[in-house]
């Protein structure tokens, strides 16, 4: 049991001049979302910066949540702890998932299910089946772990940080964002429900996908609805890669890269415009704010990882990428801390534009 602490002395709100407070925006990627668990782990430890918001998508969406219950009831320590909770019972719960690594993948050391039978058989049926038809029970086993770790009672009367949660409207092709106050266990489901995977969630009578087709993350709520100006993207889906997809596997998982991409370039793409607009000086009196981009990210890496690998939840792996969030964080903690609340550390227009 975590160690209340008062919501009021947590480091979510305006900060001393020795302090930097950034915003996170963190995507999704399955079990890849591990990699964030190890950027947000190192983060959580800066005591030389403060968080305002998060916003946040499928897997992005549960570390978001975890994140902040940890923090209300416990403070970075809290979070630290809730975080390293929450992984542990997703390797715990998929122990009993049929989708393992076969020996011939763990012998190969590439993280990947592509030999497993029951991920293939699965890949299968997902193919000619919709989850009504192969899963009408709607089982999800993600539900048992983020209840058995947030009450979301508790998150929404005084949750320590800003939350926007992304999901997708299946009806009207509109991005949902879910505030603090309106966050529930559907709400992250919503987030992170794979439309080939799970029944859309239903919530006030709409039905909502994965929020990655519209929002992975979404950047405007961080803009319109907190004060700092600083955004730490945290990136889970390769922007580049080096070769041209070959194989039909290869390729749709290419597609999905691009798909779940293709919001957070727009919004980038805007944030670049609206940028140039301010320091030629067009926007005078507007209101109008310059935002600061940052980014962490293993695109080296997610590179070589396959699709498959976002469901594989081996405690082993999951580790691996938590320690490269580790890693990946503290090197660009060396070189930009500094520059945060000065300017921008990533080059915007040359990454997204």
């Amino acid at each position: 049991m975590m160690k209340h602490v008062d919501p009021n002395s947590l480091e979510a709100g305006p900060a001393p001049d020795t302090v930097k407070t950034i915003n996170l925006a963190l995507q999704g990627g399955g079990a890849h979302g591990a990699f964030a668990w190890g950027v947000l782990d190192r983060l959580l430890e800066e005591d030389g910066l403060a968080f305002e918001g998060i916003s946040a998508t499928s897997a992005g969406a549960m570390n978001a949540a975890v994140l902040a219950y940890g923090m209300t009831l416990g403070g970075r320590a809290g979070a630290q702890q809730a975080l390293r909770d929450f992984w542990c019972r997703v390797s715990h719960a998929a122990i009993f998932s049929p989708w393992q690594p076969s020996p011939w993948d763990r012998l190969m050391n590439h993280h990947g299910l592509e030999n497993s039978p029951a991920f293939l058989l699965i890949d299968m049926l997902t193919r000619v089946m919709s989850p009504y038809q192969w899963n009408p029970a709607n089982i999800n086993p993600l539900r048992q772990v983020i209840e058995s770790i947030v009450d979301f009672e508790r998150l929404r009367r005084d949750s320590a940080l800003k939350l926007f949660l992304s999901a997708t409207n299946v009806r009207t092709c509109k991005v949902r964002v879910f505030g603090s106050e309106e966050v529930t266990a559907d709400a992250v489901l919503a987030s992170a429900c794979l439309p080939f995977m799970f029944q859309a969630i239903e919530i006030d009578g709409e039905h909502y996908w994965d929020g990655g087709y519209m929002g992975n993350p979404a950047i405007f709520p961080l803009i319109y609805g907190c004060e700092s100006q600083d955004v730490v993207i945290v990136h889970i889906n390769p922007i580049n890669r080096p070769d041209v997809p070959r194989t039909a596997t290869d390729i749709m998982n290419r597609i999905n890269e691009i798909s779940f991409n293709s919001s957070l370039m727009r919004e980038m793409r805007a944030i670049d415009f609206v940028s140039k607009l301010i320091d030629d000086g067009k926007l005078r009196d507007t209101g109008m704010k310059r935002m600061r981009i940052h980014a962490i990210d293993a695109e080296d890496v997610m590179q070589g990882l396959g699709a498959a690998s976002k469901l594989n939840a081996d405690w082993e792996f999951l580790l691996h990428l938590h320690d490269i969030g580790r890693r990946r964080t503290e090197a660009w903690l060396a070189r930009n801390l500094g520059e945060v609340g000065h300017k921008s550390t990533v080059d915007v227009h040359g990454r997204y534009v």
